[in-house]
């Protein structure tokens, strides 16, 4: 509200400004009759009245400079959480040891693509995908496609900055290892 509260005055000054100059005109106009004033007042009404339009539009312009601004800032930062999100993405990678297709292919599933959009767009079968996809899942020691992006989540949303510890190899992948 502490932003809206600039925005909301200089409508409301431009609003009385442009409501006395468009009255004085329609009077004049339809030739209502309105209680004589000076000339002096008059002039002084009409300069402050141009003066608060004045305002507007240079406080307004200031504004919309700043918002300009604010806008640029949010992209940028935008683009590099973006960044940082595939940097993440590639060091988790890394670290489960996923082959060149299964990145392709946990790309997908994090973007959020179906079995056969990913077995479309990789020119493989779905039970291609499948098979990849239960690999992914079982190096990244999750049981589904949330709890694989839930990991990614997990880490972005950390306060330290650190990224969540490698989860422990379940026994049975231990113990066919060796």
């Amino acid at each position: 509200m502490k932003r809206a509260a600039p925005f909301i005055a200089i409508f409301v000054i431009q609003a009385l400004c442009a409501f006395f100059f468009v009255s004085d005109i329609l009077s004049s106009f339809f030739g209502f009759q309105t209680a004589p004033i000076s000339w002096e007042m008059r002039e002084l009404l009409e300069i402050g009245a141009a003066f608060g339009l004045i305002l507007g539009v240079v406080i307004g312009g200031m504004m919309l400079r700043r918002a300009l601004r604010d806008r640029h800032s949010a992209e940028e930062q935008l683009r590099r959480a973006s960044g940082a999100f595939m940097d993440l993405l590639q060091e988790r990678f890394a670290e489960w040891g996923l082959t060149p297709s299964e990145k392709d292919v946990a790309l997908f599933a994090i973007k959020g693509m179906s079995t056969s959009e990913i077995a479309a767009l990789r020119a493989t079968s779905e039970g291609t995908v499948k098979a990849q996809t239960n690999a992914i899942y079982r190096k990244a020691g999750v049981s589904g496609r949330s709890q694989l992006l839930s990991l990614f989540i997990e880490d972005l949303m950390r306060d330290d900055g650190a990224v969540r510890p490698m989860p422990a190899a379940p026994a049975s992948t231990m113990i066919s290892a060796k």
